[in-house]
């Protein structure tokens, strides 16, 4: 067994990636504070096609030196916009017939290995604040809240670690289900 070289491993630009047809989720970053939690999210999101990111709040953007060292180019080929008011993105993706899912833990959650994916339908993946989690007011606007099973003592993820775990348990329900 050897290792692929980068020759081998056939990547394509940035430009054939924004034709590629998108995994219909959408990452929303609630108040991130760790650029370098932005930034590997942003490298999640380019490895599982997703359509695109909200950045939320005081959740860094592009080009900040953090983000730019863990998303090693992910920002210029993952679509993206910043806004201030989580709640208005997610009230504008709603209209847009996305269904809206908090990784929270909560006393409404589901395991993430029980939530069906719709493979007919879209979705907004919403995470939280590193320390406070996803915001009460945005927890009033969600259609269904997520929660990651943990055996251990801490009862907490990483961000960027928690979104690749969630996104990739989507990718999986929408390609392989």
């Amino acid at each position: 067994m050897k290792k692929l070289s980068l020759k081998e491993l056939n990547r394509i630009s940035n430009q054939e990636f924004k034709e590629l047809p998108k995994t219909p989720i959408v990452v929303i970053l609630d108040n991130i504070r760790s650029a370098l939690n932005v930034g590997s999210v942003f490298r999640t999101s380019d490895a599982f096609a997703v359509e695109k990111m909200y950045l939320c709040g005081i959740t860094a953007k592009p080009p900040h030196r953090e983000i730019l060292k863990t998303a090693i180019g992910a920002t210029e080929s993952v679509d993206w916009e910043h806004h201030k008011s989580t709640v208005k993105v997610i009230e504008q993706l709603k209209a847009d017939d996305y269904i809206i899912v908090g990784i929270e833990q909560a006393d409404e959650s589901i395991m993430l290995q029980n939530f069906e994916v719709d493979t007919n339908k879209k979705y907004a993946i919403v995470l939280g604040n590193e320390v406070k989690g996803v915001s009460n007011e945005v927890m009033q606007v969600l259609d269904y809240c997520i929660e990651v099973p943990q055996l251990g003592t801490k009862h907490s993820l990483n961000v960027s670690v928690c979104t690749g775990v969630v996104i990739w348990d989507f990718f999986k329900k929408y390609k392989y289900s």
